[in-house]
């Protein structure tokens, strides 16, 4: 590896801003988390005002739904016919069963929270039948992308809604400012609740049970105690919430309990029955060797097959429910017969190597996993090619749209360019096939690309949508990060081997591949790099990361590589800290495109990121500000943020953190590892922060023996899931 391109120059010896470790962003660095959602969730480094329009303009026309809109419309219908089902099914759940500070302080830790500033809190240590029939499945309706909205954005409150909860905050001491996140997430009747339960404050992202405990107190006086039944189920659901946050769908009942312990709960069990008693959580009893055979009803007392208790919240633990059921029945349907096996063959017999075994599985079977890195796209694209050639109605879907872009590229001389779209917009409506008359996909086959990325509710959303007679192959690299969201569903899945696995043969080529490939199996290697495609950049400290990584992407990388600014992506462990995004994006606005910032820390010309929803990233570039928000060009299609969701959502995009990058390529990346950001690095981090880069990589390496060490000796931290026990009775498929 080279040390870094030509022409660069020594850089003045800086102090650091501070150690900001802790506040790396990632919550791989968390005990027990291994998905960095909340902090990986984009705020802003907005200007005070976060007056994206710069205008006082009011009574901007009510705004059609947007995709973001569209697609959390579709996922609560979806969540709400999942609950039906599930109310209507007859006895216990076949794999498990329901048992019988001040002010300034909060908003402060609210904000910290919701920005980024501040990681999930390090809440949990490591987590330590039959097949099932599939159920006919009650399609949910399409969702119109383009309906009308009714009084404002889907979720806001009303605001005399919001007054009255904003008294209620005001008598307790918390920040009026809370009042309509507090009426959003409470609902109907949100003063009430909070007066007669003033722990219900932790439901507002950000707000700690300490926080909630001093305006409990504040209203409730003398009868405000640590045995308070209402204070145990608000922190128990609160923990769950956490637990969701950092990737669990339930927990042990043994590391709740624990974990209510330290957080000063004097009745933990009692706490966690009244939780399930009140169905604000549900309880399974999951066996522990799922294979071993149930206890003869004669056997002595004692002798019942062991269990673990797992208790989470309702959304998830059905939504697992449901992608188990929807996974149950493509396996056991028979594929739709287009093309006879004689032509299957014959498409087959026209590909190569790994291409050719999957496009046979795909044949034969309703369900088919793929795993290979970024050579191996061309796999999926030449089935994609050869169902279309037979006649099926084929789509492919990816996590980002570069993603999207880039796999559409390989199909570029074929119609199937066309049929690639994103998870978010197949889901939405937006993009993709659409719905038929009883709300499935209309398509034959759908390939999903970027699998690992697949949260319990996105995977079960999708599997519900598939027509009976579907193909779906996931396909996507398990070194990468997990899902941003709880559950790891594609490695749930390889680890089930309940359908066939095609593996790619296909390494990716050149240096950078070599590099990558070792990192995945534990290797730090150094490589041949003869046209610096791997640098290596040394720096002392925080202060000169940042100094080396504007001058790298300004000067060193398009001046040595021939790389742009605009196509050089700035990769780091998190958003806090003397290197973090925030840092570094300040930096280089003021090199790349300096200004005031006067449309809520913006200007035209900025390159940013946009989160309609959590977990997902949108890179664009702002175009301007107006009465009706922040205009952005996201990947080509024009996308306007109102005001007042600018601060929550959108990010300058220099630089990223490697969950909003994953899913995404760029010609050159640097990557910034300094030395407070140890704690925060792990392989699947590493691997995935390195594999953004297609012709160059720097490294800007202040992290000294953590990275080696984070190579070789800290994989993904295990996430506490039902999904193997839900499908772990289903018949083995060989490797």
């Amino acid at each position: 590896m080279s040390t870094e391109p030509e022409g660069t120059e020594e850089a003045p010896e800086q102090e650091a801003d501070g150690a900001g470790g802790g506040e790396a962003g990632t919550a791989e660095s968390a005990g027990g988390g291994a998905g960095d959602s909340v902090s990986e969730e984009p705020g802003t480094d907005a200007g005070e005002g976060g007056d994206a329009a710069g205008t006082d303009a009011e009574g901007a026309e009510k705004a059609r739904l947007s995709e973001a809109e569209a697609e959390l419309a579709a996922q609560r219908i979806e969540r709400e016919r999942i609950a039906r089902r599930k109310a209507e099914k007859q006895g216990p759940v076949a794999s498990g069963a329901k048992l019988s500070g001040k002010a300034a302080d909060l908003l402060a830790a609210v904000r910290a929270v919701e920005s980024g500033e501040k990681p999930v809190a390090a809440v949990f240590s490591e987590p330590e039948a039959p097949r099932r029939p599939a159920q006919e499945p009650v399609r949910p309706r399409p969702v119109p992308v383009e309906a009308p909205g009714v009084g404002g954005s889907v979720g806001v409150p009303a605001p005399e809604a919001v007054e009255t909860v904003r008294l209620v905050l005001a008598e307790g001491g918390a920040p009026e400012n809370l009042a309509a996140q507090v009426a959003a997430a409470l609902g109907e009747g949100a003063d009430d609740r909070l007066r007669a339960d003033p722990w219900q404050l932790l439901r507002v992202t950000g707000v700690r049970p300490e926080q909630a405990d001093g305006f409990a107190r504040a209203l409730l006086g003398a009868q405000c105690a640590p045995d308070d039944e209402r204070r145990g189920r608000a922190v128990t659901v609160w923990l769950l919430e956490q637990a969701a946050l950092a990737g669990h769908t339930v927990l042990e009942m043994p590391a709740l309990v624990a974990a209510l312990v330290q957080r000063g709960v004097p009745d933990a069990d009692a706490a966690v029955q009244s939780t399930i008693a009140e169905a604000e959580a549900l309880v399974f009893q999951d066996a522990l060797d799922p294979a071993a055979p149930e206890p003869a009803e004669d056997d002595e007392e004692g002798a019942e097959r062991p269990v673990r208790i797992l208790v989470g919240l309702e959304r998830y633990a059905l939504a697992e429910e449901s992608l188990a059921d929807g996974l149950a029945r493509l396996i056991n349907s028979v594929p739709k017969e287009d093309g006879s096996a004689e032509d299957w063959e014959r498409a087959a017999a026209s590909a190569e190597g790994s291409a050719a075994e999957l496009i046979r599985a795909a044949a034969a079977g309703g369900l088919v996993l793929h795993t290979g890195g970024e050579a191996s796209l061309t796999e999926p694209a030449a089935l994609l090619v050869a169902a279309r050639g037979l006649g099926l109605r084929s789509w492919a879907a990816t996590h980002s749209p570069l993603g999207r872009d880039r796999f559409g590229a390989l199909l570029a001389t074929d119609d199937s360019a066309r049929q690639v779209t994103t998870v978010a917009g197949l889901l939405s409506g937006a993009e993709g096939p659409g719905r038929d008359a009883d709300g499935a996909f209309d398509l034959d086959l759908l390939v999903v690309l970027d699998a690992p990325q697949l949260d319990v509710e996105t995977a079960a959303l999708l599997v519900e949508s598939l027509p009976d007679g579907a193909r779906l192959v996931l396909g996507g690299d398990p070194a990468v990060l997990w899902s941003a969201g709880p559950g790891r569903v594609f490695a749930d899945l390889l680890g089930a081997r309940i359908c066939p696995q095609v593996a790619s043969r296909k390494p990716d080529p050149g240096p950078l591949g070599e590099l990558v490939s070792g990192i995945g199996i534990g290797e730090l290697n150094q490589v041949e790099a003869p046209g610096k495609e791997v640098v290596i950049v040394p720096v002392r400290d925080a202060g000169e990361a940042v100094h080396r990584t504007v001058q790298l992407v300004a000067d060193s990388v398009p001046r040595a590589i021939g790389v742009p600014a605009e196509e050089t992506q700035v990769i780091t462990p998190g958003h806090g800290g003397a290197a973090g995004t925030r840092v570094l994006n300040a930096a280089l606005k003021e090199r790349l495109n300096p200004g005031p910032g006067r449309f809520g820390g913006f200007d035209p010309g900025d390159r940013v990121v946009h989160s309609p929803a959590p977990g997902r990233t949108l890179p664009g570039q702002v175009v301007k500000a107006d009465a009706d928000g922040l205009h952005l060009m996201c990947s080509g299609e024009p996308v306007v943020v109102p005001k007042e969701r600018v601060e929550q959502s959108v990010r300058h995009g220099w630089a990223l953190t490697a969950h909003q990058a994953v899913g995404g390529r760029w010609p050159a990346a640097v990557v910034v590892l300094p030395g407070d950001a140890a704690q925060a690095l792990s392989r699947p981090w590493v691997y995935t922060a390195f594999g953004r880069a297609e012709r160059h990589l720097s490294v800007v390496h202040g992290a000294e023996q953590a990275l080696p060490r984070a190579v070789a000796e800290i994989p993904a931290k295990p996430r506490t899931t039902r999904l193997p026990v839900l499908l772990g009775a289903q018949t083995p498929m060989p490797g």
